[in-house]
């Protein structure tokens, strides 16, 4: 699934990760992850890209309506690969100092 390499899970506060239950499954399996105390929810200045691609993502995809779960996933296969650089940089140069 993750082609041998190494990935570091990110618990945030939403209940299914926060569950004494699902941290101690990762522990118990050797995973690598954050705890949720110590990542804090919804802080876009802690993913500086995502809010710009996010916006980048949905303004693309739901310029249109979708008829079905296959066409808005073709949507977003089409506007994910059309994430150029320009896109990037932008979201880097608007990311608060």
């Amino acid at each position: 699934m993750f082609k041998n390499r190494h990935w570091i899970f990110q618990q945030d506060s939403a209940p299914a990760h926060k569950a004494r239950s699902t941290q101690n499954w990762l522990t118990a399996r050797g995973i690598d992850f954050i705890r949720h105390e110590d990542w804090l929810s919804f802080s876009s200045d802690l993913s500086p890209l995502g809010y710009k691609i996010w916006q980048h993502l949905e303004e693309n995809v739901c310029a249109k309506p979708h008829q079905n779960l296959e066409s808005l996933r073709a949507s977003l296969a089409k506007a994910a690969a059309e994430i150029y650089m320009n896109v990037v940089l932008a979201a880097i140069d608007d990311w608060p100092r």
